[in-house]
């Protein structure tokens, strides 16, 4: 039973102002069960509501998009079954992004390779996952290496400082997950922020998703204050920049966000059809396709 202040995804959301060019890629979302086919970890932060494969597929068609990245959840921990199965049913309209134990073997890898994952997640929200021992990650980083895959990275932007050389140390391609979490009432000139642009601009091989307004902004549902932040990044870094819906929004407090209203900030943060083909088409294609 999902946590009694867990909010659901939204149930009607707005279909979007804003056309999404012809194969845009939505790259970064979660499937979460259902329970009764795929149990939660018995070790999770929270437990979710259920959010299927099927009302993923039917929320991408709805909003205009043609692919999905699906994205491990804290909730399922290592086991990728739910991913897997959405990838392989979803085929060459989606590919994964997992959660793995440093003790996973190569043929496991190659199976979900198969299935499409493309990347795996390490996760340093404390209040989501446990601590994992660096050693342990980059064990996980060199297995992954013969199969050409990337890593996503989710943390916060107090903890980028400490991070910095560990992300270097990976020595391959890096997705940050939601611009690394920014205290936008701060403001993208702020010390905080600009330590993530100088990360980015001293290493080629950081990429970052400008996705999740709804959790930086300080005025829900009103995402205006977050704005700048991605804006600056898609124009700054036009060719290592991704978007995605994070439905179902896992943990969100404030409000339950309309993903149709998600959609129509794109044009706001890549005011350009040619930066909006660079986000939304080309950049996951050739990161997750090719």
């Amino acid at each position: 039973m999902m946590n009694s202040d867990y909010l659901p995804f939204h149930a009607d959301p707005s279909r979007p102002k804003f056309k999404a060019p012809v194969g845009a890629v939505d790259a970064h979302c979660h499937v979460f069960g259902p329970a009764s086919n795929f149990p939660y970890h018995p070790k999770r932060k929270y437990t979710p509501c259920d959010a299927p494969k099927e009302k993923l597929f039917a929320l991408r068609d709805y909003l205009g998009f043609e692919r999905n990245v699906i994205v491990q959840a804290s909730c399922h921990g290592t086991d990728n079954a739910a991913l897997v199965d959405a990838l392989e049913t979803a085929g060459e309209l989606a590919r994964g992004v997992a959660v793995v134990d440093p003790a996973i073997t190569g043929e496991e890898l190659k199976a979900m390779d198969k299935a499409g994952v493309r990347a795996v997640r390490f996760n340093f929200v404390k209040r989501l996952v446990d601590f994992t021992p660096r050693e342990a990650l980059l064990a996980i980083a060199e297995k992954i290496k013969p199969l050409g895959w990337h890593i996503v990275v989710y943390f916060e932007a107090p903890d980028l400082e400490e991070l910095a050389p560990f992300l270097s140390e990976l020595n391959t391609t890096i997705v940050v997950d939601h611009m690394g979490r920014p205290d936008v009432a701060k403001g993208v000139d702020h010390a905080d922020f600009q330590r993530f642009i100088d990360l980015m601009k001293n290493n080629g091989k950081i990429w970052t998703k400008v996705s999740c307004p709804e959790r930086l902004t300080q005025t829900p549902p009103n995402y205006s204050d977050v704005v700048p932040f991605a804006r600056m990044l898609v124009e700054t870094f036009p060719d290592r920049v991704l978007w995605g819906t994070d439905w179902p929004h896992p943990n969100m407090k404030s409000h339950v966000p309309d993903d149709g209203k998600l959609v129509d900030v794109i044009p706001e943060i890549a005011p350009t059809a040619e930066l909006q083909q660079k986000l939304l088409v080309d950049n996951p294609m050739r990161l997750c396709w090719s």
